[in-house]
């Protein structure tokens, strides 16, 4: 079995920073009559906006999901309707799981007396991540057309429209009434750019360092360029904002994805190098196992662990209180390892049969850290037999059986007289 090591960093860091970036942004205030209300940080303290550029990793997401999809495609041994379904009900089932535990949580606070407001925000926070599995669902099916599209015509002729409807929605948006409703075509076009970014990579037409030095020079320029357009500097949504770049997505969003995505393929050497170690190799395996509910589950246990600490009526700095000064983003990442900590559980505990799946993964990979059994980048290796005596490539060699009780045959075998 075989992985894209450096793809499976790029993962874990998307995951990561889309983890880290809500746990930053999202303040929930406690209130006189004990509820909890929704407040962000970038409304009073708009310098942080562009830290939101490092922490805004959707695109690297999507990149990776292509990356995957192309090639769990390529490798699968059945038709691509069989691929399609399990590829579904991997995405699928943990976000069945997420509202089917979130409903009974929510039941129970609705019956222990949970103000209404905390019920609110918990909902809207619990439901917001699952936004992703209809654009990601759609480009999934498609991975296939969308393979062929970049064989026949290359990854530029098939972003481009994609770019277009974007900028179109883009210039719509500001020529509009406020409050006019658009279509949400953006939500897939604008991630359908790093999502055939990996497809191409996958297919290997992104290779080398010229390519990816292209890609990130091309969305850093694009970044530059929009910004003195006067395109909002921050990559997320800012409470009381005219426009936001998420809501929909617009070209700033891409051309940052695009970036991200320049930038990852020119530190695949030194993610190689990285994860040789064993400490970042488990790391980034583990993450990658359990993408999909770290990214479901970390909104609700933020929301969890600041709700169960307000039920002493007490505001704890950086928890409950308003994020209004840099004090308060200071006493935030105090709580980080909290937070992490209760992820992981709620993550471990969703995950039946983990330790059986992770010391098959070790005993097929003793050094690396420990493989995902039906990982997207997976795929069997050929059977060979190889001279390992020669540095160069490995020569077929004929293998002949025998039995112990021939040694005619052993002689024949071994080239020795017997």
């Amino acid at each position: 079995m075989s992985r894209d090591r450096a793809v499976d960093a790029l993962r874990a860091y998307a995951i990561g920073g889309v983890v880290l970036g809500h746990w930053l942004v999202t303040g929930l205030v406690l209130t006189g009559d004990g509820g909890l209300h929704q407040a962000s940080p970038l409304t009073a303290l708009p310098d942080l906006a562009p830290m939101t550029w490092v922490l805004q990793t959707l695109g690297l997401f999507f990149f990776t999901a292509g990356f995957g999809s192309t090639r769990s495609l390529a490798r699968h041994p059945g038709g691509a309707g069989g691929w399609l379904a399990g590829r579904l009900w991997r995405l699928l089932l943990p976000a069945v799981a997420l509202l089917g535990v979130g409903a009974a949580v929510l039941l129970a606070a609705t019956v222990v007396g949970t103000s209404d407001d905390t019920l609110a925000v918990a909902l809207r926070l619990a439901v917001s991540p699952l936004w992703f599995l209809l654009p990601l669902v759609i480009l999934v099916a498609v991975t296939g057309p969308l393979r062929v599209a970049v064989r026949r015509w290359g990854v530029v002729r098939c972003v481009a429209p994609a770019v277009a409807v974007v900028a179109a929605v883009d210039l719509a948006v500001r020529l509009l009434p406020s409050g006019t409703d658009l279509p949400p075509v953006t939500v897939l076009a604008a991630w359908s750019v790093p999502y055939l970014l990996g497809v191409a990579h996958a297919d290997g037409r992104l290779d080398g360092r010229r390519a990816g030095a292209t890609v990130a020079a091309g969305g850093a320029v694009a970044l530059a360029a929009l910004v003195a357009l006067g395109y909002p500097v921050s990559a997320v949504g800012v409470p009381g904002a005219g426009v936001s770049n998420l809501n929909p997505p617009s070209l700033l969003v891409v051309a940052l994805a695009v970036t991200q995505v320049g930038l990852g393929l020119l530190a695949r050497p030194a993610l190689h190098r990285l994860l040789t170690r064993p400490l970042p190799g488990r790391a980034v395996t583990e993450v990658n196992r359990s993408a999909v509910r770290i990214y479901l589950w970390h909104q609700p246990v933020l929301v969890a662990v600041t709700a169960l600490t307000a039920r002493g009526g007490l505001a704890l700095p950086g928890l409950h209180t308003a994020p209004d000064a840099p004090g308060w983003v200071l006493a935030r990442c105090c709580w980080l390892p909290l937070l992490a900590v209760v992820l992981v559980t709620v993550v471990r505990v969703g995950q039946p049969g983990r330790g059986v799946r992770a010391g098959a993964a070790r005993r097929r990979q003793p050094g690396g850290g420990g493989l995902s059994g039906r990982s997207a980048e997976c795929a069997p290796a050929a059977p060979q037999v190889y001279d390992h005596r020669r540095s160069g490539p490995p020569d077929l060699q004929e293998v002949i059986a025998v039995r112990d009780s021939d040694p005619p045959s052993r002689g024949r075998a071994d080239g020795q007289s017997r």
